[in-house]
């Protein structure tokens, strides 16, 4: 299992604003009810961290109407070990 991001851009109209919001809350799904919207800072936009797979499987937990407009981004973290691993065999600067 990966988390994944997952953006949906929307029209910037108050009435595309509320349409995409009712579909997502009205899913049921745990994950889409719980979105981020960032329209009211003028971001029309959903944001959604989802568990699956695969982004494949990420991106089919939306509604068919918003998958080609998704982006899925896979989301990693990253310990303070891993990176300095990574600058040591690089040359970097270590602190």
């Amino acid at each position: 299992m990966v988390r994944c991001l997952i953006e949906v851009p929307h029209e910037v109209t108050p009435l595309e604003c509320a349409r995409h919001i009712k579909i997502l809350l009205e899913t049921g799904s745990h994950y889409l009810t719980h979105a981020d919207f960032g329209c009211q800072d003028g971001e029309h936009k959903a944001w959604v961290v989802v568990e699956a797979d695969g982004k494949d499987e990420a991106v089919r937990m939306l509604p068919p109407a918003f998958r080609s407009q998704a982006k899925v981004v896979r989301l990693n973290k990253f310990t303070l070990e891993e990176i300095d691993r990574i600058l040591s065999g690089h040359g970097g600067p270590q602190a």
